[in-house]
């Protein structure tokens, strides 16, 4: 499995997900469900590109196209693009919880404060009050984009969302189907506002799209009042079939010389204990020694990134390359190195997407950017990318 999802380290929990015997379910923010399939997405998308300076950036970049890409747009429909983002800027988040003092707090919040689209980049900011909710770990929990993408529908991501983030609980909790309506993005419908319909057109196909299609398996219980249906709640276990990587507490990993290495380079705490036990010590320490013998690496975590993912070749690392093609194939390594890891998926999705040969194709998905078939067309495509990274050569 290519992408993982990572634990919350548990030093960072506080109060009620501390316990191993959690009853209560954990407040959280709750979003419109009327977002779109698409608009959903992009939010997460969103988020995953700034989830990791939440609290110390204000305005965070991405390129429009990789955007697009990652979330199924096509790319030269900016005008699809400019409404979903429209669509964020007007749906409000709300959130009701305890406070780190344990106080109730309400509050109230637009998705995103403001989006701009300039140049081929989506400039978009969180207001600082609910960055500091989405950055804590007791209240959001990272949505595997890989999983997203399988959805083909919006009530099943809203339902998945809503569950996913309870899945150290084991439930949700008990919610009243106004506000369980209210997520699904149904609670202006008369016709919903009768259960039995509510059940067969919208919980049942959605239920049964997140047990087929994500990491959790949820199953939905009732509570009535005489025979009125008042409360929903939903039950949720890990799917053995489609289960994402299952992190320790990290005490074993943070104590090993590879981790520290890995620390002293910048990269953060859940990033290195997901690779050392995805990849093994010894496989991470490899790479980082490979990283290390590259002279002009100015993103080094980056860079350590691209080598676990295409497995970069550690023998010789300090020989620099002689041939041109030899030359040609470094470059686009440190190009491709220095991409974030959402631009690098969007980036190989749309080369593929250009590839008319099967051959050429086929010898793509064995050796990536460093295919033989496809490094004229690379060549290109880096170049209109990034214009002039080859005049040297």
């Amino acid at each position: 499995m290519k992408r993982h999802e990572t634990d919350i380290p548990k030093e960072k929990l506080t109060g009620a997900l501390r316990r191993e015997s959690v009853k209560k379910h954990v407040a959280a923010i709750h979003v419109s469900g009327k977002l779109t399939l698409l608009q959903r997405k992009l939010s997460n998308v969103l988020l995953l590109n700034a989830y990791d300076t939440l609290t110390s950036q204000q305005v965070y970049m991405i390129d429009a196209r990789t955007l697009c890409l990652m979330i199924g747009y096509n790319s030269n429909d900016m005008d699809t693009l400019k409404q979903s983002l429209r669509g964020l800027a007007e749906t409000v988040a709300e959130w009701d919880m305890l406070d780190e003092k344990g106080q109730q707090e309400w509050g109230v919040s637009s998705l995103l404060s403001y989006a701009r689209l300039k140049g081929g980049v989506c400039e978009y900011a969180y207001s600082p009050a609910l960055a500091s909710k989405l950055n804590d770990p007791k209240v959001f929990a990272l949505i595997n984009l890989n999983i997203q993408r399988r959805f083909t529908s919006g009530h099943a991501l809203a339902l998945y969302e809503n569950c996913y983030r309870f899945v150290r609980t084991g439930s949700t909790g008990w919610w009243s189907l106004d506000l369980f309506r209210r997520l699904m993005g149904v609670e202006d419908s008369a016709y919903y506002a009768i259960y039995k319909q509510l059940n067969a057109k919208i919980i049942k196909p959605a239920v049964a799209e997140v047990n087929k299609t994500s990491n959790i398996v949820i199953v939905p219980e009732i509570r009535k009042r005489g025979r009125a249906v008042t409360d929903i709640r939903f039950k949720i276990t890990e799917n053995p079939q489609l289960a994402i990587l299952d992190l320790d507490d990290g005490a074993g990993a943070r104590k090993s010389n590879v981790y520290g290495q890995l620390q002293a380079l910048g990269v953060n705490d859940r990033l290195a204990r997901q690779w050392i036990a995805e990849h093994g010590e010894d496989h991470v320490g490899e790479k980082i020694s490979y990283v290390a013998g590259r002279s002009s690496v100015q993103n080094p975590v980056g860079y350590l990134t691209a080598a676990l993912r295409d497995d970069f070749n550690t023998e010789s690392p300090s020989v620099q390359p002689s041939s041109p093609r030899a030359k040609l194939l470094a470059r686009i390594r440190d190009l491709t190195a220095a991409r974030t890891p959402t631009q690098r998926d969007a980036d190989r999705r749309l080369f593929m997407s250009m590839i008319g040969s099967q051959d050429a194709r086929d010898d793509f998905e064995r050796h990536g950017w460093m295919s033989a078939l496809n490094t004229a067309a690379i060549k290109d495509f880096w170049e209109e990318l990034q214009p002039g990274s080859f005049d040297d050569i």
